[in-house]
């Protein structure tokens, strides 16, 4: 009987202030467990180091147009005077095969999954906000990643203030930790997740 039962995989979107260290635990995600990672496409110019196809799909702002008019989004927002937008097709296909998939979207676009057209997407999400450190440790760090003039930060740093706020809105939250705590927390909830019921059919 099992074995013709199948899971839909797990939508893991991944939601911080920058600085609270999201990126590294992303590339240590990847790194000890199997997804299909979702590469968002921005208006915003490459940083040093960032290929186009595997960072994001850096466009302009003509084809991001084009691609909302065509409904190829699945979520998009304006952050911090760029647009993002997660793509459509490869999250629905990779769901319907039980993979998991990883995003890693601001609050906006989480919320906009929680209130999603799809049935399959809602069914699928998991959403965790990582709680950034002290606004002391996050200008800290933000100055040291050295990718954003100084007004820059400080426009990120009261953002995260307010995103913060917003916290209770995730199915799960996460606190200050380090590196190897918050990957140890969030493969937790992963093993949890997958063997949830309501995901089998």
């Amino acid at each position: 009987m099992w074995s013709n039962i199948k899971r839909r995989g797990i939508l893991l979107v991944l939601s911080a202030p920058s600085g609270a260290g999201k990126t590294t635990l992303l590339e240590s995600l990847k790194r000890v467990e199997k997804f299909v990672f979702s590469i968002s496409c921005t208006t915003r110019p490459a940083r040093p180091g960032e290929q186009d196809g595997i960072h994001y799909y850096f466009i302009s702002e003509d084809e991001f147009d084009q691609k909302i008019q065509k409904g190829e989004f699945l979520e998009y927002a304006t952050v911090h005077h760029y647009r993002y937008g997660t793509l459509l097709q490869p999250v629905m296909e990779a769901l319907a095969r039980g993979e998991d998939m990883l995003l890693d979207i601001d609050i906006v676009g989480a919320a906009s999954l929680r209130a999603s057209g799809f049935s399959e997407v809602r069914e699928s999400l998991v959403d965790v906000f990582l709680f950034p450190p002290s606004l002391e440790e996050l200008r800290r760090r933000l100055i040291q990643r050295g990718t954003e003039p100084v007004t820059e930060i400080e426009e990120r740093i009261e953002r995260a203030v307010k995103e913060a706020q917003h916290w209770r809105e995730f199915r799960y939250v996460i606190p200050p930790l380090s590196p190897e705590e918050m990957l140890s927390a969030v493969r937790a909830i992963l093993q949890a997740e997958r063997f949830r019921a309501s995901r089998y059919f």
